[in-house]
C-alpha cells in the first residue's frame, strides 16, 4: 500500500493505481471535472500510475494552466479528427495547446474559409457526443512509421524518424478510429470538451521555416462550459479593440516600415513623447534611490562577449558584425544585454567593502536578433529601451538590496496602475540541461537557495519556472497577460554570483581578503516599448493625465476665438503642459468628436462668452461638459492630477 497525500487528507492505495482512479474514488464530480494531476509538484497525465508515497492535487480547469492545456490539447485532436474524417487527403502536422487556446497545422487542398470552420465544427461536435475514450499507447519507430507511411502523414513520418534517431518510442493516443502521434497528457474522453469556437485560420510554414511549404492554420478555444465559452469570445471582442498593434497605429503613437524592417518600430511624436516621460520618471526614482547613471556603448568586440558566456549561449540571438570564424580579424556585436558593459565600470579602480553596494543603472538600447514568427507590435521587437541596472553587493547586502529593487518594481508598476495584473516567477535552471547553463551545480544550489529564502521572507507568491533561469543565474520575472492572455514577462530581477568571478570583479572585505560581490541584475519597468504596449492595451488609448501626449486640446468656435486660444495655450504650456489647439473651421460638434476619438483627457471651448469672462468651458474625457471655469482654477486641477499621478 501507498500513503497519498491530499489537498485535505491522506489516503491508503494499492500501488500502481492511476491519477484518475484516485480521482473517482474521491468522487464522480471530481473525477468528472478532472484534466490531470500533479505528483509531488511535477504535472502528469490522469492515466499515470501512482507506484510510491506522495503529494497530490488533482488539477481541474480553473485558474490552471496545465489543466488548461491538457483540455485544449484533447480540443486540437478532436479538431484533427474532425478534418480527417471531412477531408480524409489531408496532411496532418501539429496541434499544440497554447497560452489561450489551441491549433492545428493542415497540409490541405481545401482552402478552410469560414463556411469549411463551421463544417469542421459540427462534426467535432458529433465527436464530442460519440464521448471516445482517449487511449494511450506505444509503438516501436519501425511500427510507427509503417503506420504513418502508410497513411501518407509525410510529416509525422518526419518527426518520428527524429525520435527513432534519439532511441525513443513512439506514444500515440487514439480515439475511435483516429490514432495521433502526441507524447499528451489528454483528458480521458472527448464527451468533457462541452464547448468550443474555431476562432480563425492562418498561414504558417512548417516549422516556422519560410523555406518549407506553407500550411493552413486553424485555431481555436475550448471550455467544459457553454457560459464560460460565451464569456471569452466577449473577451476577444474587447481585446481586438485594445489591441496595442491596432489602436496604438489609429492613436499615432506608432508605425513600421517594410523598408526598414521587421521588430523595428518607429515611435512617431506621441509615442515617443510618451515614452520619454516615462523614461525621465524612471531616471529620476532611481537617482533618488542611489543609482549612479552610466552610458555605456552600444557594441563590443566578441572578447567581451567570449568572457561573459553570451558568445557561447547566446550568439543565435545576437546581432553580429563580421566573422564570428575568422580568428584573424575584430568581430563585433551589437549588444543583447548591458551587464558585461557596466561590469566594465566596475573594474575601472579597485573596490572596498565600503563601496558596496554599488548600483549602476542606464537606459539602454538593446539589440536581439528575434525569430521572425516570434515578433508582435511592440510586445518582441528586435531594438528596444530599457532600464536596465546592475547592484554589486555583499552577501550580508543582498537580501536588503533585492527589496530595494523588487520595491521600486513594485512603485512603477502601482503608480502605471499595472500592478494588479501581474504575476511572479521565481525560474529556476534545468538540472538535467547543465550545458545550458555555466557554473557548478554547487554554485546554482547556493544561489537558487539564497533567491528562494528572500522571497519566502518577503512572502512573494511565485510559481516555480524550471529551465527558464538565465544561463548565469535564478531570477524572479514579473509576468502580465496582454489583452489576448498571453503571459509575457515585463519585469526581471536577478541573482548572480557566476559572472563576477568570470570578470575578475572584486572587492577587499574588513579582514583584508578579495572576495566576488554578489550581482542583482534588475530593471525597474523593463523594456519601454512592451510597457507602451501594455499600456494603451490597459488604458485602451485612455492615458491617465501624466502620461498622455496631448494633455488639453483647446476648441475655438469661430475665427475670432483664435487669439484667445492661443493665449490660454501659452499660459498652460508655462506649467510644462502639453496643448494643442485645434483651429480648423470645423463645428464644434465636429472638433469635439475628433478629440474625444483621439482620446484627449480635457477640451476647453472657446466662445464669445469665455472670452468675454476669461473662462473655459471644460469637457473632461469620459464625463462630458463639467462647466465653466476660470483659467487659473482648471490650471490647478491639472496641476494636482498631474504631480500625483493620478489614474482616472
Amino acid at each position: 500500500m501507498i500513503k497519498v497525500t491530499l489537498r485535505d487528507d491522506v489516503k491508503e492505495f494499492e500501488s500502481g493505481i492511476t491519477v484518475a482512479e484516485i480521482a473517482k474514488s474521491i468522487g464522480m464530480g471530481l473525477y468528472k471535472a478532472a484534466l490531470g494531476g500533479r505528483i509531488n509538484g511535477e504535472y502528469c497525465d490522469l492515466r499515470t500510475p501512482v507506484t510510491e508515497d506522495c503529494e497530490l492535487e488533482i488539477v481541474t480547469f480553473g485558474d490552471d494552466l496545465d489543466g488548461k492545456k491538457t483540455f485544449w490539447h484533447t480540443a486540437s485532436h478532436i479538431l484533427a479528427q474532425a478534418v480527417k474524417r471531412l477531408y480524409p487527403n489531408t496532411k496532418l502536422a501539429i496541434g499544440p495547446a497554447i497560452d489561450n487556446g489551441f491549433y492545428y497545422d493542415f497540409d490541405s487542398e481545401v482552402n478552410f474559409t469560414p463556411e469549411i470552420l463551421e463544417k469542421i465544427e459540427a462534426e467535432m461536435k458529433k465527436i464530442v457526443k460519440e464521448n471516445l475514450p482517449l487511449e494511450r499507447y506505444e509503438m516501436t519507430p519501425d511500427e510507427a512509421l509503417k503506420y504513418f507511411e502508410d497513411n501518407g502523414e509525410t510529416y509525422k513520418v518526419e518527426l518520428i524518424k527524429e525520435h527513432a534517431a534519439k532511441g525513443e518510442n513512439i506514444t500515440l493516443y487514439k480515439q475511435g478510429e483516429f490514432n495521433e502521434l502526441c507524447a499528451g497528457p489528454h483528458i480521458m474522453s472527448t464527451g468533457s470538451v462541452k464547448a468550443f469556437k474555431l476562432t480563425s485560420c492562418t498561414g504558417a510554414y512548417w516549422r516556422g521555416d519560410e523555406k518549407n511549404k506553407m500550411l493552413q492554420r486553424i485555431y481555436g478555444v475550448a471550455f467544459p462550459k457553454a457560459a464560460e465559452l460565451e464569456e471569452h469570445l466577449a473577451r476577444i471582442e474587447e481585446a481586438k479593440k485594445r489591441d496595442h498593434n491596432k489602436l496604438g497605429r489609429e492613436l499615432e503613437l506608432f508605425t513600421t516600415s517594410d523598408v526598414i524592417g521587421q521588430g523595428l518600430p518607429i515611435m512617431l511624436p506621441k509615442g515617443a513623447r510618451i515614452i520619454q516621460l516615462l523614461q525621465r520618471f524612471v531616471e529620476d526614482e532611481e537617482q533618488k534611490r542611489g543609482w549612479l547613471l552610466t552610458k555605456t556603448p552600444f557594441m563590443a568586440k566578441s572578447d567581451l562577449y567570449k568572457i561573459s558566456g553570451h558568445w557561447d549561449h547566446y550568439l543565435d540571438g545576437m546581432f553580429v558584425l563580421g566573422d564570428p570564424t575568422d580568428d584573424t580579424k575584430e568581430c563585433f556585436a551589437l549588444r543583447p544585454m548591458t551587464c558585461p558593459f557596466q561590469y566594465q565600470a566596475y573594474l575601472n579602480r579597485a573596490r572596498s567593502y565600503r563601496d558596496l553596494p554599488l548600483r549602476y543603472n542606464e537606459t539602454s538600447t538593446l539589440f536581439r536578433n528575434e525569430a521572425s514568427g516570434e515578433m508582435h507590435g511592440l510586445i518582441r521587437v528586435r531594438q528596444f529601451t530599457i532600464s536596465e541596472g546592475h547592484l554589486m553587493c555583499r552577501p550580508d547586502q543582498l537580501e536588503s538590496e533585492f527589496k530595494g529593487c523588487l520595491e521600486l518594481a513594485i512603485y512603477m508598476l502601482k503608480t502605471l496602475g499595472l500592478y494588479e495584473d501581474v504575476s511572479y516567477r521565481f525560474s529556476q535552471w534545468d538540472p538535467n540541461d547543465k550545458e545550458k547553463y555555466i557554473g557548478t551545480q554547487e554554485q546554482w544550489d547556493e544561489a537558487q537557495g539564497v533567491m528562494e529564502k528572500i522571497l519566502n521572507h518577503l512572502e512573494i507568491p511565485y510559481k516555480i519556472g524550471i529551465g527558464e533561469a538565465a544561463f548565469y543565474g535564478p531570477k524572479l520575472d514579473i509576468q502580465i497577460k496582454n489583452v489576448h492572455g498571453k503571459e509575457d514577462t515585463l519585469i526581471t530581477i536577478q541573482i548572480d554570483q557566476m559572472l563576477a568571478e568570470k570578470f575578475g570583479m572584486e572587492y577587499t572585505d574588513a579582514d583584508g581578503t578579495k572576495k566576488n560581490p554578489y550581482i542583482i541584475h534588475r530593471t525597474s519597468i523593463g523594456c519601454y516599448e512592451r510597457t507602451l504596449a501594455l499600456l494603451i492595451e490597459k488604458y485602451a488609448g485612455a492615458f491617465p493625465l501624466w502620461l498622455s501626449p496631448v494633455q488639453v486640446k483647446i476648441l475655438p468656435i469661430a475665427d475670432r476665438h483664435h487669439e484667445r486660444a492661443y493665449e490660454i495655450k501659452s499660459e498652460l504650456e508655462k506649467y510644462g503642459m502639453r496643448v494643442e489647439v485645434d483651429d480648423r473651421s470645423e463645428k464644434i460638434g465636429y472638433k469635439i468628436r475628433e478629440a474625444q476619438l483621439q482620446k484627449i483627457n480635457y477640451m476647453f471651448v472657446v466662445g464669445d462668452k469665455e472670452v468675454e469672462e476669461k473662462t473655459v468651458s471644460v469637457r473632461k474625457r469620459g464625463e462630458g461638459d463639467i462647466g465653466s471655469m476660470a483659467l487659473s482654477d482648471i490650471i490647478a486641477r491639472l496641476n494636482e492630477e498631474i504631480a500625483t499621478k493620478a489614474i482616472n
